[in-house]
């Protein structure tokens, strides 16, 4: 699902003013379709992910149209259904996502209509290689002609279509619009092409530096003996309806949701965003200045997105409006502009929701930075992201620093060592106990796991030819996608879709073939003769999912005790004792340099770093893992970061609040089991996104409105009032209806408490 065009003149033009008001939908959605089909993909989810955990969904909107950009677009399919779900539940939104037109069809093109989904063209899908060659003739005084060989263009290419270069080295390749068609062996492009790769590709020279230039500018013309590089062409299309079906849907007040990178990747940072998403804004409110469009930036953000049992944080960041300034330059034809200007808001509201590096090794050795910051301590999954996010802004801004590139390199030592071992970080610390005890703790932890495979054994067993088919097509589909694709690194971003479509259309071909095969034998003999085939047929069924249930959970609380084996038998190993202690070692100075290197980086990066840390200094007394302190009342209220508010303190509640016992206060609320945002318990393999139950989800008392300073408790009581008017309204109205005597019953203290709940 993703985002389709980049061509600004594809907006469609601006109604008469009598076309003011919308239509009938294009794509409709139906409510009940919506929540059902949300309902049962839900449940796959689930079972695919440990945990789902949702961070800042206080700020999405109740009401009004609102358009939803989420990044990085690391998950195909997968990542259209958990912000789906995750606003469904969260913030009670319904959200329709643009499809890429070419996955519309089978089941996914099923799913897409029941949850209102508009289908978009994307160039890159219409993209055929065609015969000949091209190269640049004029790199120097005229960029934008390209030139082919064996080519006709008069008859392969068309005016305000595109032509794709190839992708290089995991690099993705470039593409320009045509804007003239010379004839059949040249064209003319609408910008020049740029970048190194690029013009290496197109001229064959390597006098290129990294910023694009030519170093010899006196030798013009492609490399002698250039023959010039393949190519692929697509046709212009039309997104005048798509645009359409989108400003109705927000222009009525609903939800639109866009992945504006413009397809799928596994990369590592985020990708230019298509011009697509300003087109829809800025023509939505060009139609209807006065709908109230606002814009969410979501993140996205996956630890292993891939793989089976990871986990995701959906964080939303601060809503923003659309400056009335950039609309008018939009009417007035000043579009490139206005799209410009709001491309670069939507990029760093999108920044500032997910965690970006230039590389993989980078985002390994900044996570490893994070565990090591983080020695002794516990955050939860959400404030993981934060930190790492934290740590990725202060690498953009001092990778150049002397301290910092020692660090990174120590770093990656470290890690080298750590798979050289054969270990995790977090077990280097565990590694060191006493022989007896270490002797103790081998044997228990094999005693439970023998006991575990009891009930792993059946459902692996059961289960393993989906395991085996799902791996083996997701290989083969990432494979595929590589091939055809200019900014994927090894495709691993549709391997997740993969694995849950094979297993959804495997598991009861499977599953049926057991039941019957047990109906059939009877249970190989061992069911009685009185009992029907039918009865052992439907039992079958009923059992089968139940074991390759009881198989995952069991089998994901042994994944953890055999991966601590291994620094056990270590510690027992004389050979391995001495390069533990030397690694342990290794890890508490690096630790160390760690935290002595945030700790003097961090006030130049954040001038309140140390109210805000996420962990206190651990040189302190007491230092433990906090949230930021709140503000006193008397202070000058200063920015919340996004998504974390502070905690609600006794000394920061009211009076009313303070005179309650403290086990009842609001201070105390977020203590109790049923209310706080994740559940008291350390099994964290259910989403804390699926709602409807206590600690899966349940009511985040500190989301909502923060309390320290002046301004939030005058907003606050301002919601309160406003909610108990209309809920006093709402029962007079209905005391009108059902009353005979025309008596008005007391609604002034009705449903207060849950009022309060509801906008405190």
């Amino acid at each position: 699902m993703s985002d389709n065009t980049s061509k600004e003149q594809q907006a469609p033009a601006k109604p008469a003013e009598s076309d003011t008001n919308p239509g009938k939908e294009l794509y409709p959605m139906s409510n009940w379709k919506y929540d059902a089909f949300l309902w049962g993909i839900s449940i796959v989810i689930d079972l695919f992910f440990r945990e789902v955990h949702h961070r800042g969904s206080w700020y999405v909107p109740r009401s009004g149209p609102v358009l939803f950009i989420a990044a990085p677009h690391a998950n195909q399919f997968v990542d259209a259904i958990i912000l789906q779900r995750t606003l469904r539940n969260e913030a009670h939104r319904r959200v329709s996502l643009l499809i890429a037109q070419k996955s519309v069809h089978g089941f996914i093109g099923w799913g897409s209509r029941q949850v209102g989904s508009v289908p978009v063209g994307r160039a890159q899908d219409s993209a055929k290689p065609k015969p000949g060659l091209v190269y640049m003739p004029d790199p120097i005084n005229n960029p934008n002609i390209i030139r082919g060989v064996g080519t006709n263009f008069e008859r392969d290419a068309e005016v305000g279509g595109m032509i794709f270069l190839p992708s290089v080295k995991g690099q993705s390749g470039t593409n320009v619009d045509i804007l003239e068609i010379v004839g059949p062996e040249e064209i003319r492009t609408k910008r020049a092409f740029k970048g190194k790769v690029s013009l290496f590709q197109l001229t064959g020279r390597e006098d290129i530096s990294e910023e694009g230039r030519f170093t010899n500018p006196q030798l013009n013309g492609p490399k002698p003996g250039f023959a010039g590089t393949k190519y692929k062409l697509a046709p212009r299309i039309d997104q005048s309806k798509v645009y359409q079906a989108v400003f109705d849907r927000l222009r009525s007040g609903g939800c639109v949701g866009i992945f504006p990178e413009g397809g799928s990747h596994d990369r590592t940072e985020l990708l230019p965003l298509k011009a697509g998403v300003a087109i829809m804004a800025l023509g939505t409110l060009a139609q209807d200045p006065d709908c109230g469009l606002t814009i969410v930036p979501v993140g996205m953000n996956y630890f292993h997105p891939h793989k089976f049992r990871s986990r995701a944080v959906v964080e939303f960041g601060q809503p923003f409006s659309v400056p009335p300034d950039l609309v008018t330059l939009y009417q007035n034809n000043e579009r490139r502009e206005a799209i410009a200007q709001l491309l670069d808001m939507c990029t760093m509201s999108l920044k500032s929701v997910t965690v970006s590096t230039p590389d993989y090794d980078t985002l390994m050795s900044i996570q490893a930075a994070r565990r090591l910051y983080m020695t002794g301590k516990k955050l939860p999954l959400s404030h993981i992201v934060e930190l790492n996010r934290k740590l990725a802004k202060g690498f953009s801004k001092f990778k150049d620093d002397p301290r910092i590139i020692d660090v990174l390199t120590r770093i990656k030592k470290y890690n080298d060592e750590l798979r050289y071992l054969n270990v995790k970080d977090h077990q280097v610390e565990h590694a060191r106990a006493f022989i007896p005890k270490v002797v103790l703790l081998l044997l228990w932890r094999v005693l439970k796991l023998c006991v575990l495979a009891i009930g792993v054994v059946p459902g692996l067993v059961l289960f393993a030819p989906i395991f085996l088919v799902s791996k083996v097509i997701s290989i083969k589909k990432a494979a595929t996608a590589l091939a055809g694709s200019t900014v994927k690194i090894a495709g691993r971003d549709v391997m997740a879709t993969w694995k849950i479509l094979v297993a959804m259309a495997l598991a009861p071909v499977v599953y049926h073939f057991y039941s019957i095969l047990l109906a059939y034998t009877r249970c190989f003999g061992y069911a009685p003769d009185w009992l029907p085939w039918w009865v052992i047929f439907f039992a079958s069924w009923a059992v089968c999912p139940a074991i390759t249930f009881a198989a995952l959970r069991f089998g994901e609380v042994g994944m953890d005790i055999a991966k601590s084996l291994r620094p056990l038998i270590l510690c027992l190993n004389p050979s391995s004792s001495y390069s533990f202690h030397q690694i342990r070692q290794q890890r508490a100075q690096l630790a160390d340099q760690v935290v002595a290197t945030i700790n003097e980086l961090g006030p130049d990066m954040y001038d309140d770093f140390e109210k805000n840390r996420l962990i206190k200094d651990p040189a302190f007394p007491g230092g433990v893992t906090s949230l930021p302190e709140p503000a006193s009342l008397s202070e000058p209220s200063s920015p919340v970061s996004v998504g974390t508010p502070p905690m609600i303190t006794r000394q920061n509640t009211t009076a009313s609040s303070r005179a309650l016992p403290r086990n009842e206060s609001f201070s105390n609320i977020g203590r109790v089991a049923m209310f706080p945002t994740r559940p008291p318990s350390r099994d964290r393999s259910r989403s804390s996104s699926s709602g409807g139950g206590f600690g899966s989800g349940a009511f985040p008392i500190t989301g909502f409105t923060t309390l320290d300073s002046k301004e939030g408790f005058e907003k606050a009581n301002s919601k309160i009032r406003e909610a108990m008017a209309e809920r006093g309204q709402m029962r007079r109205r209905k005391s009108h209806v059902g009353s005979d005597d025309g008596t008005e019953p007391d609604s002034s203290q009705d449903g207060s408490w849950e009022e309060i709940k509801k906008y405190t």
